[in-house]
C-alpha cells in the first residue's frame, strides 16, 4: 500500500503542476500575454499555498476542498477557453480521479506522517 500511496501522491503533484501550466496556456492566449502567462500561474500557486496545500495556513475542512475544486475547475476552464477542450476534459477527469484516490485512508496516512 505504501508504494501505491506514494504513487498517488506523485500523481497529485503532477496534477497540480498541470493545473498551473493550464493557467499559463490560457495566459499565452490572452492579452497582455507577457503579464498573464506568468501572473495567472503565480496567483493559482499562492491560492494553493495559502488555502489548499496539506500544511496551508488558512486551509481547513471546508476551505481546502473548495479551493481545490476552484483551482482545478478554473484550470480546466482555462484550457477550454484556450481552444483545448479535449485537454480540459482530460485534466478535469484526471484531477477528480487522482484527488479521489488521495482521500483513501492509506494515502492520507502518508501525508500525516510527513
Amino acid at each position: 500500500m505504501v508504494v501505491l500511496g506514494w504513487s498517488v501522491l506523485a500523481l497529485v503533484f503532477l496534477d497540480e503542476l498541470l493545473a498551473m501550466a493550464a493557467f499559463g496556456v490560457w495566459g499565452w492566449q490572452a492579452s497582455p500575454r507577457w503579464l498573464l502567462v506568468w501572473l495567472l500561474p503565480l496567483l493559482a500557486m499562492a491560492a494553493w499555498f495559502f488555502f489548499a496545500s496539506p500544511k496551508a495556513a488558512y486551509g481547513g475542512p471546508v476551505v481546502r476542498p473548495v479551493v481545490k475544486v476552484l483551482v482545478f475547475g478554473l484550470a480546466s476552464a482555462a484550457l477550454w477557453a484556450a481552444g483545448r477542450p479535449g485537454w480540459a476534459v482530460g485534466l478535469l477527469i484526471f484531477s477528480v480521479v487522482v484527488n479521489g484516490l488521495a482521500l483513501l485512508p492509506g494515502v492520507r496516512a502518508l501525508t500525516a506522517e510527513s
